[in-house]
């Protein structure tokens, strides 16, 4: 493949998984809390890649929109771990999210026969 080409594609696909990175992190604590830790492990079980340095400011974001919720944990392996958890409206941005999903799949489908 054309080097330049590749790159294109490359940053295509890191826009595209960027583009759902927050709907993937609600989707990921929508079934109990989470630690930063353990949410890269089920991004990454699913082949989304993400460090902590571009998910700790996304969580905080997210905290701040009301959207999460935190509390600390001693751990016995370190530092203490800060545990998320989605709010109500946290749930309920999660559900717009799943909506606008769908009907952007059927979109995409919908292209796709033309």
């Amino acid at each position: 493949m054309d080097p330049q080409l590749s790159s294109l594609l490359e940053n295509s696909r890191t826009q595209m998984r960027r583009g759902v990175l927050e709907y993937s992190i609600l989707l990921v604590l929508q079934s109990g809390e989470g630690y930063t830790s353990s949410i890269i492990a089920k991004l990454k079980e699913v082949d989304i890649i993400v460090v902590e340095g571009t998910l700790y400011p996304l969580l905080i974001r997210l905290k701040n929109q009301g959207l999460l919720t935190y509390r600390w944990e001693e751990s016995p392996q370190g530092p203490p771990r800060k545990y998320y958890t989605l709010t109500d409206q946290g749930q309920q941005q999660l559900s717009e999210l799943d909506s606008t999903w769908k009907e952007l799949v059927r979109s995409i489908d919908a292209i796709r026969s033309i």
